[in-house]
């Protein structure tokens, strides 16, 4: 008695041997020279646009990144500043200036610091020391930690824009 499954079963051919391979012929055609001068033009004017579409939306992100750890790095400071304060009973003096928290300023009892390891510290990510000054100009604030941005100058927009403790 045939089982159920050889009835059914469809026939399966196999094929056993394959085509053979043919070595591919360079017999000078124009096919097999190469890339034409209008395909090759087509391909860098592409990554052209690709380039002038980009570019821009990664210079965009970098100077974002710049602002972010700027204020990050401002806040940070803001902190250690008030430990400073609780150390000595005052935040230090526009004279003093931030690098009262990597070197103990004259005259000045209960420091306890350093309280940054280096001057990288107290840089901003353009490479400029932040700005300080105790009394604030500010109303409701002690002090003022002031980065000018891309451009080093007072005011600005986008990445340009100065950036303060809060």
């Amino acid at each position: 008695m045939p089982s159920i499954f050889s009835t059914f079963a469809p026939t399966i051919a196999c094929r056993t041997t394959l085509p053979p391979i043919r070595a591919a012929r360079f017999s000078g055609r124009k096919d097999t020279q190469g890339f034409t001068l209008i395909e090759l033009m087509v391909v860098i004017a592409i990554l052209g646009l690709l380039v002038a579409l980009v570019a821009p939306a990664v210079m965009h992100q970098l100077g974002s990144a710049k602002h972010k750890i700027a204020d990050q790095s401002i806040a940070r400071i803001a902190g250690i500043l008030d430990m400073y304060r609780l150390d000595v009973g005052n935040y230090p003096t526009t004279d003093q200036g931030l690098q009262a928290l990597m070197a103990r300023p004259a005259g000045v009892a209960g420091w306890n610091g350093p309280y940054l390891k280096d001057q990288d510290g107290i840089i901003d990510p353009w490479g400029r020391p932040y700005q300080y000054r105790n009394p604030s100009q500010r109303p409701d604030r002690a002090f003022d930690i002031i980065s000018l941005g891309a451009d080093g100058k007072p005011g600005g927009d986008g990445e340009d824009a100065d950036i303060m403790n809060r």
